[in-house]
C-alpha cells in the first residue's frame, strides 16, 4: 500500500490560557502522574478540576470542583482510589485497568454525575495514564531498554503493537519499527512555557509544582460563551513534564475550535489545531475531526470514539474531543447578557 502522507513536524505550542471572555464558563482540569518508588513500579495520579464562571462584570465564581488521587501499577490497573466528591460505588474501580475498560466501568459506577469535574477526571484517567510514561525518555538515555529490563511490556495497541491504531500509526508511516512498534529514533517533542496566562492568573486551577524529577502533566481547558447566535467553543489540550535542563517539554498538544447549535446541540462547525505531535503523520488526523460535524455533542463520548475509530482518528484528539459532550450542559449555566 501507499505510504500515509507526511506532514511538517508539529512543534509550535499556542503558550498561555488565552484570558477569560465576559460572560463565559471555563473548565480546566490537570492530571499529574508520579512514581514515588522509581522508574517501572506503581505510580500516583493526581487529579484536579474547576468549573469558573466569569460574569459580564468580570467576577469570577467558581461553580464546581473536583479531584482524584489513583494508585495505578504498572499495566494501568487502578490498586486505589479516592476522590473528591466522594462517591458510595467510587472502590467499584479498583481493579479496573485504564482504556475501554475503565470507561465502560466508569459509566456503569458513576454515570450518575456525567458532566460534572470530577466524572472527566476519571474519564479521562484511560488516557493520561496511556501517555504518562513517556516522560521518562526525557530522563532515561535508553528508556525503552530500560523498560524491558524492568519487564514493563506497554500496554498500548496490541502488547507494544501499534499498527493501524490511530492515524499516526497507519500501516506504512515513519512512526513503526518493522515489528510494528514504536519508532522512537522519528519521533519529536517541544520545549513549551507555562500554561496560566501572567494577565490572567486565576484563569486555572492551582497546580502543583514540577520540574525536578520525572513527572507528566495532562492538561485542558474548555471555554464556552455566546457570540453569533451559537454556542462558541475553544479547548485547548497537552501532555508535558519537565526534563533535567528545568525546562518543560509537550508531547501533544491541540488547540480546537468549535459552534454549537444550543437548541439541538447540534455540532455546526470544528477546527483542529495539532500544535505538537510527535510523529510527521500524526497532524492528519486533524482534517478526519470533521467528520463529527452535524452530530449531538451531548454524545460525544461515544459518538467521537464511534466516528473516529482507528486511523479515521488520533487517541488524544479524540480525548479532546470527547470532553467537549459537557459543553451543552456547561452552557445551561451561562450567565444571560444584560439587556
Amino acid at each position: 500500500m501507499n505510504a500515509p502522507q507526511q506532514f511538517p513536524f508539529a512543534r509550535q505550542s499556542a503558550g498561555p490560557a488565552p484570558e477569560r471572555r465576559p460572560g463565559s464558563i471555563r473548565r480546566t482540569t490537570s492530571i499529574d502522574s508520579d512514581w514515588p518508588d522509581g522508574f517501572g513500579q506503581a505510580w500516583v495520579m493526581a487529579g484536579r478540576a474547576r468549573d469558573l464562571l466569569t460574569s459580564f462584570t468580570g467576577e469570577a465564581v467558581e461553580l464546581a470542583r473536583g479531584d482524584f488521587r489513583i494508585r495505578t501499577s504498572p499495566i494501568r490497573e487502578i490498586l486505589e482510589i479516592s476522590a473528591t466528591p466522594d462517591h458510595p460505588r467510587l472502590q467499584d474501580m479498583v481493579g479496573v485497568r485504564a482504556g475501554g475498560a475503565s470507561r465502560h466501568a466508569l459509566a456503569a459506577t458513576l454515570g450518575d454525575i456525567r458532566g460534572t469535574p470530577t466524572f472527566q477526571l476519571l474519564d479521562d484517567f484511560a488516557g493520561a495514564s496511556l501517555v504518562a510514561g513517556w516522560i521518562w525518555s526525557r530522563w532515561i538515555d535508553d528508556w525503552q531498554a530500560a523498560m524491558r529490563s524492568k519487564g514493563t511490556q506497554s500496554t498500548a495497541g496490541n502488547k507494544g503493537r501499534m499498527l493501524n491504531i490511530c492515524t499516526g500509526f497507519t500501516e506504512g508511516a515513519s512512526s513503526l519499527t518493522e515489528g510494528g512498534g514504536v519508532d522512537h529514533a522519528h519521533q519529536s517533542s517541544t520545549e513549551v512555557g507555562p500554561l496560566v496566562n501572567p494577565n490572567d492568573p486565576v484563569g486555572w486551577h492551582t497546580m502543583a509544582e514540577q520540574g525536578t524529577r520525572p513527572q507528566a502533566r495532562r492538561a485542558r481547558r474548555i471555554d464556552i460563551w455566546r457570540a453569533e447566535g451559537v454556542l462558541k467553543v475553544d479547548a485547548g489540550f497537552q501532555d508535558s513534564g519537565p526534563n533535567p535542563q528545568g525546562t518543560r517539554t509537550a508531547i501533544h498538544e491541540y488547540r480546537v475550535y468549535a459552534e454549537i447549535d444550543e437548541a439541538s446541540e447540534t455540532l455546526l462547525s470544528l477546527q483542529a489545531l495539532p500544535l505538537i505531535l510527535p510523529f510527521r503523520e500524526c497532524p492528519g488526523a486533524s482534517m478526519k475531526a470533521a467528520r463529527m460535524v452535524g452530530q449531538n455533542v451531548a454524545d460525544f463520548r461515544q459518538a467521537v470514539l464511534d466516528t473516529l475509530a482507528g486511523t479515521l482518528g488520533c487517541t488524544h484528539l479524540n480525548d479532546v474531543l470527547r470532553a467537549l459532550a459537557d459543553a451543552p450542559a456547561l452552557a445551561r449555566l451561562l450567565p444571560k447578557a444584560p439587556d
